[in-house]
Parts: C-alpha cells; sequence; structure tokens
C-alpha cells in the first residue's frame, strides 16, 4: 500500500528539484519559497526513511535511493498528467477537443481543406483553430493551451523544446495589384521606388527575405510598412501600388482569383518547410493523429508537395 502521507506536491517538488539540479530554480518554478520546498523534501525524505537528494558545488545529485524513486514519480506525473489532458479535451457536450494553432500561411490555403478532412474523419471531435503569428503561437503550444501547430519552421532559438515534423515546403512572394506599373518591367531592385509590405522581427519568413534582399544588392527600403495582418495586406495591396513580401500561402486564394500578382522573381533562396509542431513529451492523442492523417490529404487535394513523414 502507498503511504497515505506521500501528497503530488512531495513527488511535484523531488522531481523539479531534480530536473533544475538547484532548489531555488525548482521553488521559483514551483512559485514556492526555498524554505518552502526544502521543508517539503524533508518530509518525503523522512516518510521514506531514506535519502533522496544530496547538494554538491554542482547543485544537487541523486543517491542510489533517489535514482529509484525518481523513475517511478516521473512516470506517475506523466500519466496524471495524461490523466487530466483527457478531462480537458471533453467539452460540455461529451465531444472530445483539438485547439491547433495556424500560421498565416497555412491559415488561408491550407486549414479550410484540412478542416472540411477533419470533420469527416473525426466528427465528435471540436476542432478550434487559433491563428497568429510564430512566436505568440509556439508561447501557446509550450504552455499546452495548444495541442498542435502547424506552419513554417521558426528560428532555432524558437523552437526550442518543440518536435517539427516537415509537410511540405513554401517560398516567399512578391506580390502587387493588378495593373501595378512594375508588372511592366519587373525589377527587384526598383521596388524601393513603392511602399513595401515587410515582414517583422521575429517572423518565420525575415530572415529568409533579408537574405534574398542582400544577395541581390537591394538596400535599406525607405517607404517600408512592418505588419503580419493579412486582412490588412489584401485590402492594402489592392487599394495601394504597395508591394507586400508573404509567403505563398497566405496569398494563394488571391492570385488564383486574380485580385493579386505575383512579381516573376526568383525568390527560391526563400523557400523553407512547412510542418506539424508539438510538444517532445506528449504523447499524441488520437485526435491529433487524425488530424495529421487530415493534413496529408489536403496537402495532396491541394496539389502541394508532400514529405512522406508521418507521426
Amino acid at each position: 500500500m502507498i503511504d497515505r502521507r506521500i501528497k503530488f506536491r512531495h513527488i511535484q517538488c523531488f522531481v523539479e528539484i531534480y530536473r533544475e539540479k538547484s532548489l531555488k530554480l525548482a521553488a521559483e518554478k514551483l512559485f514556492l519559497t526555498q524554505p518552502a520546498i526544502s521543508k517539503t523534501l524533508k518530509e518525503l525524505e523522512d516518510i521514506l526513511g531514506t535519502t533522496l537528494l544530496i547538494r554538491n558545488r554542482g547543485g544537487v545529485a541523486l543517491t542510489r535511493q533517489g535514482e529509484v524513486f525518481l523513475h517511478f514519480a516521473e512516470m506517475s506525473l506523466a500519466a496524471l498528467q495524461q490523466g487530466l489532458s483527457g478531462v480537458e479535451h471533453i467539452d460540455a457536450r461529451g465531444r472530445t477537443k483539438l485547439s491547433v494553432g495556424a500560421l498565416p500561411s497555412v491559415a488561408a490555403r491550407l486549414m479550410p481543406t484540412v478542416a472540411t478532412e477533419f470533420s469527416e474523419l473525426a466528427s465528435t471531435t471540436s476542432l478550434r483553430i487559433i491563428d497568429g503569428p510564430h512566436g505568440y503561437l509556439m508561447e501557446r503550444l509550450r504552455i499546452g493551451e495548444l495541442d498542435l501547430v502547424i506552419g513554417r519552421l521558426g528560428h532555432p532559438d524558437t523552437m526550442q523544446g518543440v518536435t517539427f515534423t516537415q509537410l511540405y515546403e513554401e517560398r516567399v512572394e512578391f506580390v502587387v495589384r493588378a495593373g501595378h506599373p512594375l508588372l511592366d518591367g519587373p525589377d527587384l531592385k526598383r521596388i524601393a521606388d513603392w511602399p513595401v509590405i515587410y515582414p517583422p522581427e521575429g517572423s518565420a519568413i525575415r530572415p529568409l527575405v533579408d537574405r534574398l534582399l542582400i544577395a541581390h544588392g537591394v538596400g535599406d527600403l525607405e517607404n517600408q510598412l512592418e505588419s503580419v495582418s493579412g486582412a490588412f495586406g489584401r485590402v492594402f495591396t489592392r487599394r495601394s501600388d504597395a508591394i507586400w513580401i508573404i509567403s505563398a500561402g497566405v496569398v494563394a486564394n488571391e492570385i488564383a482569383d486574380g485580385h493579386l500578382v505575383a512579381l516573376p522573381f526568383d525568390t527560391t533562396i526563400t523557400r523553407g518547410p512547412v510542418g506539424l509542431m508539438h510538444r517532445p513529451d506528449d504523447v499524441l492523442s488520437p485526435q491529433a493523429r487524425v488530424f495529421s492523417l487530415a493534413v496529408n490529404n489536403a496537402i495532396k487535394t491541394l496539389g502541394l508537395i508532400p514529405v512522406e513523414e508521418h507521426f
């Protein structure tokens, strides 16, 4: 029988101290004082009748007994987290829920088809779609508000603690309204003559666009607007002589309808992977696996070039 004196807080504190290798850092992460976390560890060791952690110059280290207890403590926390996730994924109607983040390039072109596919494959699951910039969605994913994110691979600094599975590649386009004067003599070096809607710092495509312009000797753009808003870009570009630098997926529908035109620039250097992202310590739910299947079906339906790699 498990000693009833052992509480969840004992196991959580012990595991966090080991992971952080510091009582101080573990206390900060759990929003406790250092004396409080020390007391909790001492209570656990008294209940078990053994020392689990010893302090040294490197912080803390496990004893032999601590190594054995850690294995089962982490298993118990993981099992409890899966149970909590299971409860959170049931809505008031008894339907399961799946929350997905979509970067602008996939929200506009891919997600409508994915949503249709998913509704047919998982009719008892409610799909919640949140769009936004890369940094915002990554943070929502890390803290558990999103189950998956689909979009471009970001800068390595933004991908810490995230697993990425590539689906297809996408490039950046320079788009203008129909009848734009630059269409008469397309020249990348002339874009500075008009307003340019440019990807802001922190966006997944910003370093790719910077590199492209540097490679073609394009200097500073004096009349530069920075925005990730698809709604703004679509309206402003159609109503002005602005040149919009944006991922192809964001404007694929507008180009197909003839409302916007892609300038014939070679943007091969901006090609980058688009994929599904999730937390590496999560066991993917059946709903997430079905969503992955719906994504692959949508990619084929839209004629994109898929990467044969699945969860």
